[in-house]
């Protein structure tokens, strides 16, 4: 055995990019300042120069999104049930009722047919996932929020670097959330950022960002929303700007890194193990994770623990069915009513898949991987 731990995911912050934060921090300006605008500006010129504002989460920009976007109790918004439970508790948070559509068994990403299915009329938004950063079929998406009048809030968290016919992921389409927590493609520590459609609606998110306040000349001041504290600070900001800029190097390793795992375990790995591989891609995807469905045979947590026991090698799980929480159940959800979702969400892992690594890397989960699963 490898003595060395290799976990499913690790940041890699180059030694500039550490410089760069230490400059800020000597800057005496460590809030939301020039290292904000820059990485805003920077952004914005990547999805093609649609608005772009900076936020200290993920989660809080899917909320303001919803918040821009009118909605609000009495409203419906249709998302997946795998996914990080923020999609969900996002629309709760703007006093919406979340519905469920169940999932793709292939892509592992919201059915499109079954999220049309279930369109009512008082559905007024939709929150797609894209799970491990594969998008949906976006030209569907797009055609059926069109056809019922829905806005339409990516949450592409995982999605940074992936692409649609040739065009990045936010660069087109309706509102589009981004997240930068410590295990995405690229990384501010904590953050993310909202891509929007005008100006209009990106001085409302400055206002959502912080507390409602709109300042003007030296002293003038006013609050005409109600706000929160969601601001980026220039620590993070530095740190994104460093990680922005090797963007397109970190996602082609990530994908030389899957096709690495793909072409050891073989078109004949499910037959052998039982356990299925996702959709193979190297043009949309960005490769933020590598899952596979493990057969029913085998625990999940016994696998996690047999991996990293018998082979020191981390492994995650991404995700839990939203629906099945106490918070969901008591909503009325309940087992059974998402089967493939349930199904998938009891045994789906995620393999160690990150900058750092390398193609023994890849050999050495390859190899645990046979052992394990027999």
């Amino acid at each position: 055995m490898n003595n060395t731990f290799l976990p499913f995911s690790k940041p890699t912050i180059d030694e500039a990019t550490i410089s760069s934060v230490a400059d800020t921090l000597r800057s005496g300006w460590i809030t939301s300042g020039p290292k904000v605008l820059e990485f805003e500006k920077r952004l914005s010129a990547y999805f093609g120069g649609r608005p772009v504002r900076t936020f200290n989460s993920g989660t809080c920009t899917m909320e303001i999104a919803l918040r821009i976007a009118g909605i609000g109790p009495g409203d419906e918004v249709i998302t997946t049930p795998i996914s990080w439970v923020a999609t969900a508790s996002v629309i709760l948070e703007v006093g919406a009722t979340p519905v469920f559509a169940d999932i793709d068994p292939l892509t592992r990403n919201i059915d499109l047919a079954k999220l049309e299915a279930a369109i009512t009329a008082r559905t007024k938004a939709v929150i797609p996932v894209y799970l491990a950063g594969k998008p949906l079929d976006m030209d569907r998406l797009y055609a059926i929020a069109a056809k019922h009048k829905l806005r339409v809030i990516e949450d592409a968290a995982q999605a940074i670097g992936s692409s649609w016919q040739g065009r990045p992921i936010g660069s087109f389409g309706d509102f589009v959330s981004f997240s930068f927590q410590a295990n995405k493609n690229i990384t501010t520590s904590e953050g993310g950022c909202l891509v929007m459609n005008n100006e209009a609606e990106a001085l409302l998110a400055e206002k959502y960002r912080l507390q409602g306040v709109v300042r003007s000349g030296w002293d003038g001041i006013e609050v005409d929303v109600l706000g929160g504290k969601y601001n980026m600070t220039d620590i993070a900001a530095a740190i994104g700007l460093g990680q922005f800029a090797k963007l397109d190097e970190i996602t082609a390793h990530r994908r030389k890194l899957a096709q690495h795992y793909f072409n050891l375990l073989g078109n004949d790995f499910e037959a052998r193990t039982g356990a299925k591989l996702p959709p193979e891609d190297y043009e949309n995807t960005n490769w933020h994770l590598f899952q596979i469905v493990l057969p029913g045979r085998i625990a999940r947590a016994q696998f996690m623990e047999k991996m990293k026991e018998k082979h020191n090698i981390g492994i995650g799980f991404h995700y839990a069915p939203i629906h099945l929480f106490k918070l969901y159940r008591e909503r009325g959800f309940s087992e059974g009513m998402f089967p493939v979702a349930e199904q998938v969400g009891k045994q789906i892992v995620s393999l160690p898949m990150f900058y750092a690594m390398n193609e023994k890397d890849v050999e050495r989960v390859c190899s645990a991987l046979v052992d394990v699963l027999g």
